[in-house]
């Protein structure tokens, strides 16, 4: 476009010497000089206009020239600012995100089939790359301080407390007091002799003499496990309501108790600080990145599987529960105006100083490649349009 609009003002010079030339044999040649030599000016000017934006025209250090080199520092805080006033807004990213369903777009990926979807080999490679380039040790020691911090964060007692009292109230405690009961009894089953051995160091020695010992500790061991067994049979046996009572006592202590919750965050504060805990989380996360590395190298048999059947169903939930989408796009946009209200200024910053650290050519190449064209369309422009007025100024004339 540049050449287009250089040499459209070279035919008007052209055209307006040969104008002049031929203008004293016939007086339309005069409207046609008149054209050519407004053109000539108008697409001088817009020349000029348009140079001056970029560069000194012609090198000449003429005043209010190389406009934007000189002020890009100006520039880029002014487009810095434009972004954080008109578009890093939380209010109005909440706006924009409202209008978009998240979980309706999440939905579709991930139950669209295998080879139809969106998933497709150069996504997998990249993503696989990004993984790959990203050091292992940085980004496990990231997802590990990460995890340690929210478990830090989670309060377990009343967790804890609202989980027994729900398996309370459904009856899934029954079993754990079956093996609980079923653990003492084989115990005491495989322990036999040494509780008899007790009971006889104890015993009188009247009783040793006469060997009653031996009856009483039959007698203690029988009923031990007759009211194991009982305990076992019978749901509403004594001593398992007490068991029962004293559940439903821990559950609601683990809820309300402030002390017994600061033991809670005690003992959970103590095992994240366990080494087990620590090669725990990193298994936890070498578990998950080769998963990930797995689906990223080959993304069809990742979702051809059942890892793809569950996401599928999860895609298919994303898109037909109402109360799922409502959930996913309120978090969306929530996590999103957040995003925005924590790391706008970050952003604008980037931006502010991504444009300062350019030097003036650099800024000045890429904005005349972005918009250069529609430039040059305005040095065409001018030269048409400045033709056209000296037309219509040289008929003025003639009439006149």
């Amino acid at each position: 476009m540049r050449i287009f609009a250089s040499a459209l003002l070279v035919v008007m010079a052209g055209l307006f010497f040969v104008a002049r030339a031929l203008e004293p044999r016939h007086p339309a040649w005069g409207f046609v000089r008149a054209f050519a030599e407004a053109a000539m000016v108008g697409g001088l000017a817009d020349w000029f206009a348009v140079t001056a934006l970029f560069r000194h025209p012609l090198g000449l250090p003429i005043p209010h020239t190389a406009i934007i080199p000189r002020n890009k520092d100006r520039i880029g805080d002014s487009l810095a600012n434009f972004l954080r006033s008109n578009f890093l807004v939380p209010g109005v990213v909440a706006r924009r995100m409202a209008r978009l369903d998240v979980a309706g777009a999440v939905g579709r990926v991930l139950s669209a089939p295998p080879r139809e979807g969106p998933l497709r080999g150069g996504a997998g490679k990249m993503a696989a790359t990004l993984l790959e380039s990203l050091g292992d040790e940085q980004l496990g020691n990231l997802f590990k301080s990460a995890a340690a911090q929210r478990l830090r964060q989670l309060d377990l007692a009343p967790l804890a407390g609202q989980l027994l009292a729900a398996a309370l109230r459904e009856g899934r405690h029954r079993p754990v007091i079956n093996a609980a009961i079923l653990w003492v009894g084989e115990t005491l089953e495989a322990n036999e002799p040494l509780f008899r051995q007790m009971i006889h160091d104890r015993a009188g020695s009247i009783l040793r003499w006469t060997g009653l010992d031996e009856t009483l500790s039959s007698k203690i061991l029988d009923g031990l496990f007759k009211l194991l067994g009982d305990m076992a049979e019978d749901r509403e046996h004594p001593l398992r309501v007490r068991a029962e009572e004293g559940l439903e006592k821990l559950a609601e202590r683990l809820q309300q108790d402030d002390e017994l919750g600061a033991k809670v965050a005690g003992w959970r504060d103590h095992a994240l600080a366990n080494p087990a805990v620590a090669t725990w989380l990193d298994g936890l996360w070498q578990s998950a990145r080769g998963a990930m590395l797995r689906a990223a190298r080959d993304p069809e048999t990742a979702r051809s599987g059942k890892l793809g059947e569950a996401l599928r169903q999860i895609g298919t939930s994303l898109q037909e529960d109402e109360k799922v989408k409502l959930a996913v796009n309120r978090f969306a946009r929530r996590a999103t105006a957040g995003f925005v209200a924590s790391y706008g200024d970050g952003i604008v910053t980037l931006v502010s100083d991504t444009i300062r650290g350019w030097d003036a050519k650099t800024i000045t190449g890429r904005l005349e490649n972005a918009v250069g064209r529609d430039l040059q369309y305005i040095r065409v422009n001018g030269t048409l349009v400045g033709g056209l007025v000296g037309v219509a100024i040289h008929t003025v004339d003639v009439l006149g």
